[in-house]
């Protein structure tokens, strides 16, 4: 009896160290350890970039309402301002519809070297997974709230040039055959898989655009110009004097747009790495310097530098800093500013007086010249020591720019500029002759007189009241 006793407890204490064995967790090896720290040091980095890129798209959203509404806004005459406001926020919601249902898939799709597919449509496939080619550490669904904020701001930028004399109607359905035949073929060439202008994923002609120059700006601004001549010029242009009525609230959209702007180009890193730093630089001081530069011009020539004119040169380098934000470093970003600065008010006070084209609000003065400028020279000055973006086969960083001896990107960036201009000609004159013959495009004489808050949204911007005798 004893020896089965003693035999017993030998046995529950074995299987109580048994027990106690089996429910330890198994040793972790170092490799196992590294591969865990590996991966939450990556989900770190994409929680940081998606945080950033989501603040960028605020910023971006910001530029068009309320930057580019005050700024526009303010330029116009006072029976005007709700109408020129109203066109800017319209693009807000319009273009995000149009965005959800095809207009992503048309830029950022599968397609040809032209345009994209229509695989995206309606969001299909957009979702929480990242898309290497476009961007590795945030969701797609990212990417593509971030894209939309260029896709609002772009047309809405054409709305400078026809203030105060286009319909309410016409606009929109200018603006929304615009966006897919003029911004989705020039967004997927210069920014989609396959495209023909992508530098990154090895298009026929690399051209460099690091947040928009030629997508945005030459295809906004020379649209621009095509609306002001088919147009025509406002009622008493020339010879009346058509004065801004509040210079204040443009000075206040101006600031909002150079602060948006850093969201514009330092968010096109699609990260919150080193390259966004180098954006952020550059933006900031190309719009410094193209500030004084525009200042400088004027004051030479009218005696005397004007606000309006200093928040317009503020305007024209963050343009021309635009596709060469993330390919120069600082010393060139001063350079281009104020080369910007400078011809950009020339564009303004001299060429357009001389040709008598009404552009009411300079966008193809600021725009369509400050965007062709800035591709030109990010050409010149972009460098391989900011962002190595051609690489050989080893993956040794390549010569970018001219200051790099690159010398044939010169021509990569001309023949981007050049297929701008003829789709934003071609497309622009086109869209403008069918809204013309379905709808019309200009408001009556007598509307315009009156102004297009009344007589397009039927209410106003200011209501004087008398004071009570």
């Amino acid at each position: 009896m004893r020896l089965v006793s003693r035999c017993s407890v030998v046995v529950t204490f074995l299987l109580l160290i048994s027990v106690f064995v089996t429910a330890q967790p198994a040793p972790t090896s170092d490799s196992a350890k590294i591969a865990q720290l590996q991966q939450q040091i990556a989900d770190a980095k994409g929680s940081a970039d998606n945080a950033w890129m989501l603040v960028s798209s605020a910023l971006v959203l910001m530029m068009t309402g309320p930057g580019l509404a005050l700024f526009y806004g303010g330029l116009v005459r006072k029976k005007n301002v709700l109408a020129t406001m109203m066109q800017s926020f319209a693009m807000m919601a319009v273009i995000t519809v149009l965005w959800a249902i095809v207009l992503y898939s048309l830029c950022f799709g599968p397609g040809t070297g032209f345009i994209g597919g229509l695989s995206n449509a309606f969001l299909h496939g957009v979702g929480a997974q990242p898309d290497p080619d476009y961007a590795g550490t945030i969701p797609l669904q990212t990417f593509m709230i971030y894209q939309l904020m260029f896709a609002i701001i772009t047309p809405a930028l054409i709305s400078g040039a026809f203030a105060e004399r286009m319909k309410f109607s016409a606009m929109l359905l200018f603006m929304v055959l615009w966006s897919m035949i003029v911004y989705a073929p020039m967004a997927h060439m210069v920014w989609g898989k396959g495209g023909l202008l992508n530098a990154s994923l090895g298009g026929r002609f690399p051209t460099l655009d690091f947040a928009g120059g030629t997508v945005v700006h030459i295809t906004s601004g020379v649209s621009a110009l095509m609306c002001a001549i088919i147009l025509g010029r406002r009622l008493g242009y020339p010879k009346d004097l058509l004065p801004p009525h509040s210079v204040v609230i443009s000075f206040i959209g101006a600031c909002l747009l150079w602060v948006g702007w850093f969201g514009f180009n330092a968010g096109s890193a699609l990260s919150a790495g080193s390259l966004a730093t180098s954006a952020f630089v550059a933006t900031h001081f190309g719009a410094a310097a193209a500030a004084i530069g525009w200042s400088l011009a004027e004051w030479v020539r009218n005696g005397k530098p004007s606000a309006l004119g200093a928040i317009s040169g503020c305007v024209a380098g963050l343009v021309a800093i635009t596709p060469a934000a993330g390919f120069v470093g600082p010393m060139s970003a001063l350079v281009i500013g104020f080369i910007a600065g400078v011809l950009c008010y020339m564009m303004v006070a001299k060429v357009k007086v001389a040709l008598g084209y009404d552009d009411s609000l300079d966008a193809f003065g600021v725009h369509g010249a400050g965007g062709t400028i800035g591709a030109l020279l990010t050409g010149v000055f972009a460098s391989r020591v900011i962002n190595p973006i051609f690489k050989d086969a080893q993956g040794n960083a390549l010569p970018v720019g001219i200051v790099d001896g690159n010398y044939h990107q010169m021509l990569n960036q001309l023949v981007g500029v050049l297929i701008a201009i003829a789709l934003a000609v071609v497309g622009t004159t086109i869209i403008l002759k069918i809204v013309d013959a379905v709808i019309g495009l200009r408001v009556p004489a007598e509307h315009e007189v009156e102004g297009l808050d009344l007589t397009q949204h039927g209410e106003e911007g200011y209501y004087w009241e008398a004071s009570a005798t």
